[in-house]
């Protein structure tokens, strides 16, 4: 039963019609990015995402000032941990957690198991900003490592045309896309809509 979370979320628009086609998670990036929220913009969206559904909040680097601030403001329910963050740092902080690892070979993979989380998401390498790409990486690196399939979450370059495939080769616990459902920049609720119904389909 693969999980879908949708990132980079701005719009109610779009946050309703992820909630409405079936979302399992919403994401809102609270670190510097082109789809960067303030605190006060997450608060109005979630309010349009009901009890069940998660909200994670996506940082690079934060205090755990900041942290406190947006898990109490939005509220969140997951912090998915983006930049160089320690395993001590993560685990300081006690929110329920994501690390996320840009995968650029084996070792990058090896590296999630030096943290104590409860999800681990692995993505592509970012370009402008850390956070991902939209772009694919060797998922059969995935394979080696041993990665409890129900705390992997994969991210990057998940778009329509290539969900089945990554479903069938990593069997995810989760699948998290953001410029895959996108057109020229801007969340798009029919693409929302469809790569929604294609992992459902992948499920049966």
């Amino acid at each position: 039963m693969t999980k879908v979370k949708i990132c980079g979320l701005k719009e109610v628009q779009h946050v309703k019609a992820a909630v409405q086609a079936g979302a399992d998670a919403i994401g809102f990036v609270f670190a510097p990015s082109k789809r960067q929220v303030s605190i006060e913009q997450a608060q109005q969206l979630a309010q349009h995402v009901p009890e069940g559904i998660m909200k994670i909040g996506v940082f690079v680097n934060p205090t755990p000032e900041e942290l406190q601030l947006a898990v109490s403001s939005v509220p969140l329910d997951y912090v998915q941990y983006h930049g160089e963050e320690t395993p001590n740092f993560i685990v300081q902080q006690g929110y329920p957690s994501i690390k996320a690892l840009s995968v650029h070979c084996a070792e990058d993979v090896q590296a999630a198991t030096n943290y104590d989380v409860d999800y681990y998401l692995f993505d592509a390498p970012g370009t402008d900003y850390k956070g991902g790409s939209g772009h694919t990486f060797d998922w059969t690196l995935l394979e080696a490592a041993g990665i409890q399939r129900d705390k992997l979450i994969l991210a990057g370059g998940l778009k329509l045309e290539n969900i089945q495939e990554a479903l069938s080769l990593v069997s995810p616990s989760m699948v998290d896309v953001s410029s895959g459902v996108e057109t020229e920049g801007s969340k798009d609720t029919k693409k929302i809509e469809a790569f929604l119904q294609a992992v459902k389909r992948g499920r049966a």
